[in-house]
């Protein structure tokens, strides 16, 4: 059908062969398909108000709009979108337009000559100034204008669309008879449903103006809100292409295609259409109409300030800035103080960095507010309170900071931040390690309704802030040891952000990590090494890190020592605090790994100062524990029991379920070891006590499956129950030690000697 929408006759684009710039000067033309829609219209007018349910009306009406509104569409499919709400119209549509296109001319004649007479009498069945009327109206006055030839040739288009509508619809009665004989009906119908868009595709020729429009419209609503249902990269790319064809000046369609190539991050072709987008812009004067004079330096400055933000986001910080400076430069040329704001939130991020970068975010949320720009203001206090965070500020201070936020939100209806002020609430409460928390915000924004209206079953949530949130959640119930659940959410953000689309690193960072853990607590270090490389493709710094503890987990400690050192200069140079409070207690482990614990003491020192500075309470109740283990190797286990009391209370609230069965196993150790002193009868009450505290202890790490630490527990558990002469629980103890011990061989390690 394409190849007949280009050498008509009626299309308005081609004289010569040659496309005109002023490809939408006619506001519509007829074509086959919008000769099937008027067939649809006039059979709803002259069926009665009996023959039709009161039901099928109403999905008729709703299905009308993007009828009229969207691209031509293959008269299989009409077929069955009309079947669909009313089967009985449906078989007289097709009967209707079976004897129009197997008829002669002037059958097609006559029928536009009818529907002038659905205008005419004291109560028409249509309204001149309705949808429905407007419609019928551009098709009379178009088909009107059309010359002889024009219209022998439409009405061969008509011929050869019911023809390949007859076509399609006698392969698929085929296709599904044969998908019954096979019982593969499910997979055959997946494929004749991509079968159907493709062809869809293929069948559409140049748009009209409402329905270009529509399409652009469409296509960008379901990129911000549910990239899922959008036309892939390549068919939106193929279907902006055709339309640029027949219309090169069409801004809007550089616009969609600057948007479409960022799906992909294609820098070249993303920077080219943007660029086109405020030409076409400048050259149609658009701007300039609803602007006046100002209209081609507002243009130009918000072209650099696109380019701007462009560079930022694939990493071009100095094409950024300088692009940024000659936005600022035209918008202050133009005293333009909107324009300025957006400058100077844009300087922020490219120099967030800098230790006096929140003096700018201060300044351009008090000047949004000044200029009531809401939006950028609420920006700005998410940004702050994200900066103060990691500055170490006070839970409840950022809290009310955020409080003053949502209410901006909510007063001036901006659903969009809403959702972004509760994932950032989530992360700060896992940053401060209160993972309860953390988890009762991330379900509440998946149970938050959308306040904006959506159509066609748009899914409002598929944003970033939600996949934040759903990794939040996956990480959250792998830690408790729960990895169906962690599984079943992963798989849901697959399905709704596919690998593909703009968030798509999000979930595969988080499943990279989780899969990582997963794989050291069950002691395969070849599989663990093997994701390092994922993880390093996705975060540098994460994957540097992990590679360490990998050779630390395989002794290789001098190799693991020289990483961490170098990633520690890294992360204290990037002011990254909470890697580099996760490194220090690596490297602390490395050194009494080695036999040097007195070494490790400082380390682990600074780690809890620096975890006391910025409020990270999690990560300071692990520096607590291992101080309390290398209190224990030093021999004093009485000091270590007392560190433990003050450090185990938050970690059994809202710690992982490895760090709880670490925290009662060490509490064990420091039991057993303290009873060495004791009396008699006062020792073997210990040793009770601490067996209950290592059953416990193994409770945890076997919900993480974590093999090697089990292989501990129980070879401390048979050593204990040898001691107070319980031979049955010592040998079953032994023979589950033994059968781990041959499954995971101690590499060398003496134990009993890690945390």
């Amino acid at each position: 059908m394409a190849s007949v929408h280009e050498s008509l006759y009626f299309n308005p684009m081609m004289t010569n062969g040659v496309v005109h710039a002023n490809v939408f000067g006619i506001k519509d033309w007829v074509t086959p398909y919008k000769i099937a829609v008027l067939v649809l219209l006039n059979e709803m007018g002259r069926t009665g108000e009996g023959a039709v349910s009161l039901m099928e009306r109403r999905r008729l009406n709703q299905l009308l709009l993007p009828l009229l509104q969207g691209p031509d569409i293959t008269l299989s499919k009409l077929y069955k979108l009309i079947e669909e709400s009313c089967p009985q119209l449906a078989n007289s549509v097709q009967i209707r337009i079976k004897l129009m296109a197997e008829g002669e001319l002037k059958d097609m004649e006559q029928f536009f000559d009818d529907l002038s007479d659905s205008f005419s009498g004291t109560e028409p069945e249509v309204h001149k100034t309705s949808v429905v009327g407007l419609f019928l109206r551009h098709m009379i006055l178009a088909y009107s204008k059309l010359s002889f030839s024009q219209v022998f040739k439409l009405y061969t288009a008509l011929q050869q669309y019911f023809q390949n509508g007859e076509k399609k619809t006698v392969e698929d009665a085929d296709m599904e008879q044969t998908n019954r004989e096979e019982g593969e009906r499910k997979m055959e119908k997946e494929e004749l449903d991509v079968s159907i868009r493709e062809e869809e595709v293929s069948c559409s020729g140049p748009l009209s103006q409402k329905q270009a429009e529509f399409f652009l419209s469409q296509q960008a609503s379901l990129l911000k809100n549910d990239e899922t249902k959008a036309l892939t990269p390549a068919s939106l790319q193929k279907e902006l292409n055709n339309l640029l064809k027949f219309n090169p000046d069409f801004a809007e369609a550089h616009y969609l295609s600057y948007l479409n190539n960022l799906r992909v991050q294609d820098v070249f072709s993303s920077t080219h259409s943007l660029l086109h987008y405020f030409d076409r812009l400048i050259l149609t004067g658009a701007e300039s109409k609803s602007n006046g004079e100002e209209g081609y330096g507002r243009s130009l400055r918000y072209a650099a300030l696109n380019l701007a933000a462009l560079h930022c986001r694939f990493g071009h910080y100095q094409q950024a800035e300088l692009a940024l400076q000659e936005a600022i430069r035209i918008a202050q040329e133009s005293n333009d103080h909107v324009c300025l704001q957006h400058c100077l939130s844009w300087l922020y991020v490219l120099g967030q960095k800098r230790s006096d970068s929140y003096v700018l975010l201060e300044h351009s949320v008090k000047k949004a507010v000044h200029f009531g720009l809401p939006y950028l203001a609420s920006l700005g206090i998410q940004s702050l309170v994200q900066q103060r965070a990691f500055a170490g500020k006070t839970a409840n201070k950022l809290m009310d900071a955020l409080k003053d936020s949502d209410l901006l939100h909510w007063k001036h209806s901006l659903s969009e931040l809403i959702d972004i002020s509760i994932a950032q609430k989530t992360a700060i409460w896992r940053l401060y390690g209160r993972s309860t928390m953390a988890l009762q915000q991330a379900q509440m924004l998946l149970s938050m309704n959308s306040l904006e209206s959506v159509n066609a079953g748009v899914q409002q949530n598929n944003t970033e802030s939600f996949a934040v949130a759903l990794c939040h959640l996956a990480e959250l119930h792998a830690e408790q040891g729960c990895f169906a659940a962690a599984s079943e959410v992963l798989k849901h953000l697959k399905e709704r952000f596919p690998p593909n689309s703009q968030h798509a690193q999000l979930w595969m960072l988080c499943d990279q990590k989780i899969q990582f853990d997963r794989a050291m607590n069950d002691g395969k270090y070849h599989l663990a090494d093997s994701l390092v490389t994922g993880i390093t493709a996705l975060n540098s710094i994460e994957g540097v890190y992990r590679k360490a503890i990998v050779l630390q987990a395989q002794n290789q400690m001098s190799e693991a020592h020289k990483l961490l050192q170098k990633l520690l200069i890294h992360c204290q140079k990037i002011r990254n605090t909470e890697m580099v409070i996760s490194v220090l207690l690596s490297v602390a482990e490395l050194y009494w790994r080695s036999s040097s614990p007195t070494v490790a003491l400082p380390v682990l020192l600074q780690a809890l100062a620096l975890s006391k500075e910025y409020r990270l309470q999690y990560l300071a109740s692990q520096t607590v524990l291992n101080l309390a283990f290398a209190q224990l190797i030093l021999g004093i286990p009485e000091q270590a029991l007392s560190l433990l009391h003050m450090a185990i209370e938050p970690i059994l609230a809202d710690g992982a379920v490895l760090d709880k069965g670490r925290a009662m196993f060490l509490v064990a150790k420091c039991q057993v070891a303290s009873a060495a002193s004791y009396d008699p009868p006062k020792k073997a009450e210990a040793l009770e006590a601490a067996i209950e505290n290592l059953n416990e202890a193994k409770n945890y790490f076997a919900k993480v499956d974590c093999k090697e630490q089990i292989r501990d527990v129980v070879y401390f558990q048979a050593r204990l129950y040898h001691t107070l002469g319980k031979t049955q629980e010592r040998n079953r103890c032994a023979m589950l030690f033994r059968q781990l011990h041959q499954e995971l061989p101690s590499h060398g390690v003496p134990l009993i000697n890690h945390l």
